[in-house]
C-alpha cells in the first residue's frame, strides 16, 4: 500500500512539473527559454547582451585594435555590470598584480623557452593570451582611473628612453676584429714614437 502511494506521488510530481514549465514558457520570450531548442537568435540582434545570452564570442575583424578601443570597452563594461563603484586605482593594481601572478603560472617549471614558443601547444597559446590579456585590460583601466593617458604617457616613455639610452652606446661602428687591429696599430705607433724620442735625446746626448 505505501508502495502504491510512493508511486503515485512520483507521477503526480513529474505531471506538475511538466505543467509547470509549459507555463513558464509560455510566459517568456522564446529566446529565454532553455528548452526550446529550435528558437535561433535573428542574424541582425548582434549587441554585445544578446552574444553573451548565446555565449557567443565575437569573430577577430582583422582590424587595428588601440588602446581608446580597449578603454571605452572597458568602461562600458563595468558600467552596466554596476562594478564601478569597486574599482578605485589600488583595487584595479591589486587586482593587476595577481593577473601578473597568473600569467607567471603559464611559463612556471617550463625553463628557458624559444621565441615564437614552438614547443607549446595550441590550449597553451590560447592560456597565455588570455591571461596577457587580463594583465592588459587591468593596465588600461588602472591608468583610465588614474587620469593616465596610457598611449601618450608610453610614447614619452620611449622618448626619454632613448635619450637615456643614445644608439652609439651600444653599437659599435667599426667591427671588433677592426678595432682589435686598431689598438694593435696604435700601440705600435706609440712604441715607435718612444723609441725615436729615446733616439733623439741620446743623439743630444752625443752632440
Amino acid at each position: 500500500m505505501k508502495q502504491g502511494s510512493l508511486l503515485v506521488g512520483i507521477i503526480k510530481h513529474n505531471v506538475l512539473g511538466k505543467c509547470r514549465n509549459k507555463v513558464r514558457s509560455s510566459l517568456k520570450p522564446s529566446f529565454f527559454n532553455p528548452t526550446n531548442k529550435n528558437y535561433q537568435i535573428p542574424k541582425s540582434q548582434t549587441s554585445v547582451k544578446n552574444r553573451e545570452m548565446t555565449g557567443e564570442v565575437p569573430k577577430e575583424d582583422g582590424g587595428a585594435v588601440s588602446l581608446e578601443d580597449l578603454r571605452q570597452k572597458m568602461v562600458d563594461f563595468a558600467k552596466e555590470r554596476d562594478w564601478e563603484k569597486y574599482h578605485s586605482p589600488r583595487n584595479l593594481l591589486l587586482a593587476l598584480v595577481g593577473e601578473v601572478g597568473e600569467l607567471s603560472e603559464c611559463f612556471q617549471w617550463k625553463g628557458e623557452v624559444p621565441k615564437g614558443l614552438p614547443d607549446w601547444k595550441d590550449e597553451e597559446k590560447q592560456h597565455l593570451g588570455e591571461e596577457l590579456s587580463d594583465v592588459l585590460l587591468y593596465l588600461v583601466q588602472l591608468s583610465h582611473y588614474c587620469g593616465i593617458d596610457l598611449g601618450k604617457a608610453a610614447l614619452r616613455k620611449v622618448h626619454l628612453n632613448a635619450i637615456k639610452h643614445p644608439v652609439n652606446r651600444y653599437i659599435k661602428s667599426i667591427p671588433e676584429e677592426e678595432n682589435k687591429k686598431s689598438d694593435v696599430d696604435e700601440d705600435v705607433k706609440i712604441t715607435n714614437q718612444d723609441s725615436n724620442n729615446s733616439n733623439g735625446m741620446i743623439e743630444n746626448l752625443q752632440n
